[in-house]
């Protein structure tokens, strides 16, 4: 088995693929990189037994076979060359030679046929969704999943597919986002919650290709194919809450102001607030926004008046500034709406200005109770 390769080419994939291995695995074949070679076509995978990663690399070679090499060296190794082709070797004595312009390389491999095979989807449904969009939506909610082991089934993103909309959910009971699309669907009604892991994965490489991504699941599993990558991933078992009975319906009162200029006064006021709760108030009365924030123990205060456009009865209602600061980095309008019916109901962030035809994102943030 020998094979040419392009080292910056090469890098370039398993970097992508190296997200996927653990730092510290139960098997040892996982800190493998698998090489499937098959004349001209080299098929590299990397694998947590719960997410798979194939990426397939066009190389000069012809011969076919299968090796395991150890992904740490191999990364270290390719990242000190400049660019150059290099000559991958499969030796006798269990070693893979690599010949660069200036030395040679020997790594002891493990046999391929060790390394889990890939889960095959039996009967799965398929979608079909622009690269952009997924990366958007994905962007948009994988902030607001939780990190709680005891309720996994907040710890993933919510896929919601019909042929109305795509409907991408994340919670962990303090904060909700729901990104809809109208103007991307799906031939059949599905739902399914995806881990974080892989989903990080693929946002990583989805900014960088304008093409479709072919999205295919069942029960257990999903698969993600785009370009040269696929990704398969084991889904998380669980109904998902129903995150629409949360989302209050009722909000008379309605604030329109400069996203920008609140994100900043947040963060600034942010830092006078306690820190463990890290409570701000927003009060706010005709055109007159104040944000305030106070930490009794150590006599800070801060407090800072905006204007902004105003309809509804006056209130004060106290949120968690880090939720909030959350929600206005993630979202890019110039102008968002916060909709509040009472001080213990949670409030609505949406953009105003910045959206695609078809395409809507609400923000729900939960109050914190105010200290008289």
């Amino acid at each position: 088995m020998k094979f040419i390769v392009s080292s910056s080419y090469l890098l370039k994939q398993l970097q992508v693929l190296g997200s996927v291995i653990n730092n510290s695995n139960t098997l040892p074949i996982l800190d493998n990189f698998l090489f499937e070679l098959d004349n001209n076509s080299l098929k590299v995978s990397a694998s947590d037994l719960e997410t798979t990663m194939t990426a397939s690399l066009e190389i000069d070679s012809s011969s076919t076979g299968s090796v395991a090499l150890p992904a740490k060296l191999l990364l270290e190794t390719l990242k000190t060359f400049p660019e150059q082709p290099l000559t991958f070797t499969v030796e006798d004595n269990n070693t893979v030679e690599i010949s660069s312009n200036s030395g040679k390389y020997a790594l002891a491999f493990a046999p391929g046929e060790e390394f889990p095979k890939s889960v095959a989807l039996e009967d799965p449904s398929a979608t079909l969704v622009p690269a952009d969009v997924l990366s958007t939506a994905i962007n948009k909610t994988i902030f607001a999943a939780g990190n709680d082991d005891l309720r996994p089934v907040m710890s993933g993103v919510f896929f919601q597919f019909s042929p109305q909309s795509l409907i991408f959910v994340a919670t962990d009971a303090h904060k909700l986002v729901k990104y809809a699309r109208t103007d991307v669907v799906a031939s059949e009604v599905a739902d399914f919650i995806m881990p974080k892991k892989p989903l990080n994965i693929l946002k990583g490489i989805l900014g960088a290709t304008d093409a479709e991504v072919k999205i295919e699941y069942n029960d257990s599993n999903a698969t993600f194919t785009l370009e040269n990558y696929i990704l398969t991933c084991r889904l998380i078992d669980g109904k998902y809450p129903n995150y629409d009975a949360v989302i209050p319906k009722e909000n008379p009162n309605k604030l329109i102001i400069n996203r920008v200029q609140f994100l900043n006064s947040v963060r600034r006021v942010a830092i006078f607030a306690n820190k463990t709760t890290h409570q701000i108030r927003l009060k706010i009365a005709g055109t007159e926004l104040n944000i305030s924030a106070e930490d009794i123990d150590y006599s800070n205060k801060a407090d800072e008046r905006l204007t902004c456009d105003y309809q509804g009865d006056d209130i004060q209602i106290g949120f968690n500034s880090r939720f909030l600061t959350e929600m206005l980095t993630n979202l890019t309008s110039d102008e968002i709406q916060l909709e509040m019916s009472m001080p213990n109901r949670a409030g609505i962030l949406t953009p105003i200005d910045g959206l695609d035809e078809g395409e809507t994102v609400t923000m729900l943030v939960m109050p914190v109770m105010l200290n008289s």
